[in-house]
């Protein structure tokens, strides 16, 4: 697995006691537990990790306001069919499912979410669209848009004003997209089914989100498989596509355009490797502070020894057991030029 990976220079070291045995404790693969050591840097923080992985999340909604004005209005309705919600007071339109044992089975059949009064949506996937901060009248492209989290969350976001280029290269979850961008009112995205690696570049966009295909190794809190099913050649081989697309999607940005990288992984080799790798390679691309998310860690600038660079801090992590959400990296990209 090592030598997959020493195109990065990363010196992966044989796991320490002290992993091993929190690896047998929690159920995971040992390198796992040796890289999150890199990351929190303290062993209280990665106890309090694993833990809250342990313990799992709370179901989250987002009211959608395109198709009810008052959010509260939502909460009384919802509270009447017995589930109770509480809004988060760092994300806009997100509420918690405060009686998630009783409600979390009955999200997806209740008339408000027919209606598409809300989205089942964790918090990160919420803070996505925030960041890449999408105004009304912009032209903007999500680049693996299935099942329309996002797509329809930027909608909302432009209150129907502009266009939405939704790609998806499969078929299948394309329909799922359809479906959900009818179902939530959103009348400004066009679903194209196609590999974004093969698109050609006709248009350029004020905005594009790149929430890229990753191992998903934020989701443990809610796939509890994951702590065993990825290896670090797994890593690698994602890395190399996640650098692919970045590429190729930051050539669908207008000059002075922004592009949104994200991931559902707390991976760096998935995430600051990848900005770090593309921005080696280009002088037409500087990276932006991200705002109107009020908490999260900033991104990496060492791993493992490897040093990168500084401007990664603008970027943005968000942890299960700092922020109640799924493990999610987000970095915003301005393109210069005229």
């Amino acid at each position: 697995m090592e030598r997959t990976f020493e195109k990065l220079g990363l010196p992966y070291p044989k796991p320490s006691a002290y992993a091993l045995e929190l690896a047998r404790k929690y159920g995971y693969l040992p390198y796992m537990i040796e890289r999150y050591m890199h990351i929190f840097g303290s062993k209280e923080e990665l106890i309090e990790f694993l833990e809250t992985v342990e313990k799992g999340l709370p179901r989250y909604i987002r009211c959608n306001t395109l198709a009810i004005k008052n959010c509260l209005d939502l909460a009384e309705r919802l509270r009447e069919v017995d589930i109770i919600v509480k809004p988060v007071p760092w994300l806009p339109n997100a509420f918690r499912i405060e009686n998630n044992s009783s409600a979390a089975g009955r999200l997806g059949s209740t008339l408000e979410y027919l209606l598409g009064y809300y989205y089942i949506q964790g918090l990160g996937s919420m803070a996505v669209s925030i960041a890449l901060d999408p105004k009304p009248g912009e032209a903007v492209a999500d680049l693996a848009a299935a099942p329309g989290g996002k797509t329809t969350h930027i909608a909302q976001l432009m209150n129907n004003d502009g266009i939405i280029l939704s790609v998806e290269k499969n078929p299948v979850r394309a329909m799922s997209l359809s479906a959900n961008i009818q179902r939530m009112r959103v009348k400004i995205a066009a679903v194209l089914v196609k590999d974004i690696l093969e698109l050609p570049i006709k248009e350029k966009f004020d905005k594009v989100l790149l929430d890229a295909p990753c191992t998903g190794e934020g989701l443990l809190p809610i796939k509890k498989e994951r702590k065993t099913s990825k290896d670090l050649g797994d890593i690698a081989r994602m890395h190399e596509l996640q650098v692919k697309l970045l590429e190729k999607s930051l050539q669908f940005v207008k000059p002075e355009g922004v592009l949104v990288y994200s991931t559902c992984s707390i991976a760096p080799e998935e995430n600051e490797f990848v900005i770090d790798k593309v921005l080696s390679s280009r002088s037409d691309v500087e990276l932006e502070k991200i705002t109107g998310i009020m908490v999260g860690s900033p991104g990496l600038t060492e791993f493992m020894g490897y040093r990168l660079r500084d401007g990664l801090t603008n970027c943005l992590r968000l942890y299960p057991h700092k922020n109640g959400s799924e493990g999610f990296f987000m970095c915003r990209l301005r393109r210069r030029g005229k």
